[in-house]
Parts: C-alpha cells; structure tokens; sequence
C-alpha cells in the first residue's frame, strides 16, 4: 500500500529536497535514488523527475542547499576587526558543528561524488563559490594594516584548514571532544598570527 502523500499542493520540491536529506543522512549518497525517494514522498515513481532531472541534479540541490545554510551560518557569527580572536574562535567552532551535525550533506558538498565524479551544475558552482566569496568579504577587514597578508590566501588557507579539521573529524581520526577543541584552537592561532601586522 502506497503511503500517504506528505506534502500539500505546490511544494512538492521542498518535500522532496527534505526526504532526500534524511535519505542521505541514513544511506548515504549509494542508497539514495528517485524511486526511493518517491516512495518515501507517497508519490509516483515519476513525480521526482518534474523536478529533478536524474540523481545528479538531486545531489546538486542538497549541496546547494547545505552551502545556503553554511553561508548563513557564517554570517552569523560576528568577528570584530578589533578583537578578532572571540568571534573566530566561535566561527571555527560553529564550523566543526556544521560538519558533524550531518556528517553526509558536508561530504556531498565537498566530495568527490559532485566534484571530481559528477557533474556540478551552474547553480551548485554559484553558491559554493558565493559562499566562499562572502567569506573572503568577512575575512578581508579583519587583515586591514597587515600589508604582509594576501585576504585572498588567508580565505584559502584558513578553509582548506578548517576543512582538514572537519575531515579528521568525521573519518574519526579525532573521537575526543576536547582533543578537537584543542586542534581547533590552535588553528584559530594561526589565523590570528597572519591577521597580526608582521614585525619590522
């Protein structure tokens, strides 16, 4: 017996995008397909198609969607060019949250199954990158005076750090809580030694 329908007419797509995330937190990307999907919607095997070209572009929206909520969750967080150490130490903080809390929507964001196996469509590029790009705009004060620091590799290196830690993370490198905490304070020592003005 087919199960009921979850959604009320015209979000369907919100619905679907919903199912398909719990499908990812509990299988993974290799037990998410649209025939899954729409049983668990209560829909028609077909229905997903109206919205979802083929299992490539469902996995473009949930990333797209996880980037949204990581800019988001980034711009929440103040940093104060005057004080930086505070807000960023919350910021990298609030970032190994957003990792862990769905461990498989991080992995699809900056995987290899989207973008080095799959094909990232235009959207998927404009949010990540805009994601990045809003980053790089935070950063970019708190470097003010420090004609030593390049705003654009500070961005790079310190995401590409902080990725790392996310990374030791979830392969569970790192179990311990306060062994992350201590790994990520010091990360959060090194960014703030490149904000420093370099000694003449």
């Amino acid at each position: 017996m087919p199960r009921p329908a979850r959604y009320h007419h015209g979000d369907l797509h919100d619905t679907l995008l919903r199912e398909a995330g719990i499908l990812l937190r509990e299988q993974g990307v290799e037990g998410l397909s649209l025939r899954r999907l729409a049983e668990r919607a209560g829909v028609s095997r077909t229905a997903p198609y109206h919205h979802f070209a083929d299992k490539n572009a469902l996995l473009c929206a949930l990333a797209e969607q996880g980037f949204r909520r990581l800019d988001a969750m980034m711009a929440a967080v103040a940093l104060d060019p005057a004080d930086p150490e505070p807000g960023l130490r919350r910021f990298v903080r609030a970032y190994l949250r957003f990792a862990s809390d769905d461990p498989e929507q991080y992995e699809l964001m900056f995987g290899r199954t989207l973008w080095k196996g799959g094909r990232p469509g235009a959207d998927l590029k404009g949010v990540a990158y805009g994601c990045f790009r809003h980053y790089l705009v935070r950063l970019r004060p708190l470097v003010s005076g420090n004609e030593g620091t390049e705003p654009l590799r500070l961005a790079q290196a310190s995401w590409a750090t902080l990725h790392g830690l996310c990374r030791l993370l979830l392969d569970g490198i790192y179990l311990r809580r306060e062994d992350m905490e201590a790994v990520s304070d010091q990360a959060v020592n090194l960014m703030l030694a490149a904000l420093r003005p370099a000694r003449r």
